[in-house]
C-alpha cells in the first residue's frame, strides 16, 4: 500500500519528520510491526539489529615486562530496547559499519588494560578469566552505545621469538612426554602380554582343536567300525529273530499235531476202551442176570423135582420101617411124633441135596444151607425119640444127625 512501511525481523524502522519520538527523540522507532508513513513529511531510515562481528588483534605487555601478540573476536548487536536503538541509530545511523570499527578500538584498550595486570602464566591458563573482565569492563561503555556483547573469544596468544611460553610449557612437556613414554612403555608391554596371551590361547587353541579333532576322528573311526559291524550284527539278529520264530512255530506245530494226535488217535481209542467196557460191563450184566437166571430157574425146576420126589423119599423112609421092631411109648402121640419126624428126616434130605447144587454152582451155597439147617433143626424138635434100626438108620447115620430125640423109644 503506498505510504505503508513495514521493517524486517532483523531491523528497527526508524521515522523521523513530525512530532518527536519517545524521549524527545529526533525519531520514533517502529519495530515488528508497519507503520503509515506520509510522503514528503515523514522519512523513514533502517538500522539493522543482527548480530555483527569485530576482530581484535593487539600486541600487549603483561605484568612481567613480556609482550603478547592476542588475537580476540568480538560477537555484538545493537540492544532490542527503544533505548539502546536510539542511541545506536544517533551515533551510526549513517556509517552502520562504524559499529565495528568502534567495538574492536574499545575492545582493544580494556584488552591492554587486563593484560597489562596479569602474568603469562595467568594469561595461558586462564582465558576464560580473561574475556570474562574485558566483557566486564567494556559493558558499560558499550551500553552507552546502544551496543550489546553477545561473546568475547581469545583466539590466540604468541609471545613471538621469546620463547617464554615454549619455557613455560617445557616441564609439563617433559612430564607429559614422560608419561607419554611410560604410557608408551605400558602399552609396549601391555601389547608384548597382549601377543603373548594371543599366543597362548592360539596355542590353546589349536590344542584344544587338535584334541577336538582327534575325538572327531575316534568317534567317526567307532562310528565306522559300528556301523560296519551293524549290518553283520544285523543279520545275525535277524537270523536269531528268524530261529527263534522258527522254533516257536515248530513247537506250535508239534502242540497242534499232538492235539491232532490226541484228537485223531487218544481220543478215538479212549472212546474205543470206554465202549469195549461198557460193552464188557454189559455183557457181564446180561451173563450175570442169565446166570442169575439159570440159576434161579435150576432152583426153581430143582425144588420142584424134589417136591415132586418127597412123596417117594418119605415112603422110602418109612419103608425102612416095615422090618424094623418099634416100641410105641405114649399112644397116638407117639405114632404122631414119628410120622413127623419121617417127614423132617425126608426136608433134612431134600435140604442136603439142594445145599450140594448150590455149592456147585458157586452162588446162594450160604444162604441155602442155612435156611435147610433151620429147617432140619426144627424138624428135629419133638416131645418123642424115634430110633430105627435096619437100613433107615444107616441113612440117617450118613447125614450125621439123628431124626430127633423124644419120650418113645423104638427097639
Amino acid at each position: 500500500m503506498f505510504g505503508y512501511r513495514v521493517p524486517a525481523p532483523d531491523e528497527a524502522m526508524l521515522i523521523s519528520g513530525g512530532r518527536r519520538g519517545l524521549g524527545g527523540a529526533p525519531f520514533r522507532v517502529v519495530t515488528g510491526h508497519g507503520k503509515f508513513v506520509l510522503p514528503v513529511f515523514r522519512k523513514v531510515r533502517f538500522l539493522t539489529l543482527s548480530m555483527c562481528e569485530s576482530e581484535v588483534v593487539e600486541t600487549c605487555v603483561t605484568k612481567q615486562g613480556i609482550a603478547l601478540h592476542v588475537r580476540a573476536v568480538i560477537a555484538f548487536k545493537v540492544g532490542n530496547d527503544t533505548e539502546s536503538i536510539i542511541n545506536a541509530g544517533q551515533r551510526f545511523l549513517s556509517d552502520q559499519d562504524q559499529m565495528s570499527v568502534l567495538t574492536g578500538r574499545i575492545f582493544a584498550g580494556h584488552l591492554r588494560a587486563i593484560i597489562g595486570s596479569m602474568t603469562v602464566e595467568e594469561i595461558v591458563t586462564e582465558r576464560q578469566k580473561l574475556a570474562a573482565e574485558v566483557l566486564d569492563t567494556s559493558k558499560t561503555e558499550m551500553a552507552k552505545i546502544g551496543l550489546i556483547v553477545d561473546s568475547l573469544q581469545i583466539q590466540s596468544i604468541d609471545d613471538g621469538d621469546t620463547g617464554y611460553i615454549d619455557a613455560m610449557s617445557a616441564p609439563h612437556k617433559a612430564a607429559i612426554q614422560r608419561q607419554a613414554q611410560i604410557a608408551q612403555a605400558q602399552a609396549n608391554q601391555a601389547a608384548a602380554e597382549a601377543e603373548q596371551e594371543a599366543a597362548r590361547r592360539q596355542a590353546e587353541y589349536a590344542r584344544q582343536t587338535a584334541v577336538v579333532k582327534a575325538e572327531y576322528s575316534a568317534e567317526v573311526d567307532r562310528a565306522q567300525a559300528h556301523s560296519a559291524q551293524a549290518g553283520p550284527l544285523a543279520q545275525a539278529h535277524a537270523q536269531q529273530e528268524v530261529l527263534a520264530a522258527q522254533t516257536e512255530l515248530a513247537q506250535r506245530q508239534a502242540k497242534l499235531r499232538q492235539q491232532e494226535l490226541v484228537a485223531e488217535i487218544v481220543k478215538p481209542a479212549e472212546a474205543e476202551a470206554e465202549r469195549v467196557r461198557i460193552l464188557a460191563a454189559a455183557e457181564a450184566q446180561r451173563m450175570k442176570i442169565q446166570a442169575e437166571a439159570a440159576a434161579s430157574y435150576d432152583r426153581v425146576a430143582l425144588d420142584r423135582m424134589l417136591i415132586d420126589q418127597l412123596p417117594q423119599i418119605v415112603k422110602e423112609a418109612a419103608g425102612g420101617l416095615a422090618g424094623a421092631n418099634v416100641n410105641v411109648l405114649n399112644g397116638a402121640d407117639g405114632l404122631g411124633e414119628i410120622a413127623a419126624g419121617l417127614v423132617a428126616q425126608g426136608l433134612t434130605i431134600l435140604d442136603s441135596v439142594r445145599q450140594n447144587l448150590n455149592g456147585n454152582s458157586g452162588s446162594g451155597g450160604h444162604g441155602d444151607r442155612g435156611n435147610g439147617a433151620g429147617r432140619s433143626e426144627h424138624g428135629e424138635q419133638g416131645n418123642g425119640r424115634l430110633e430105627l434100626q435096619g437100613p433107615s438108620a444107616a441113612k440117617s447115620d450118613s447125614d450125621g444127625r439123628g431124626p430127633g430125640e423124644g419120650n418113645q423109644r423104638t427097639s
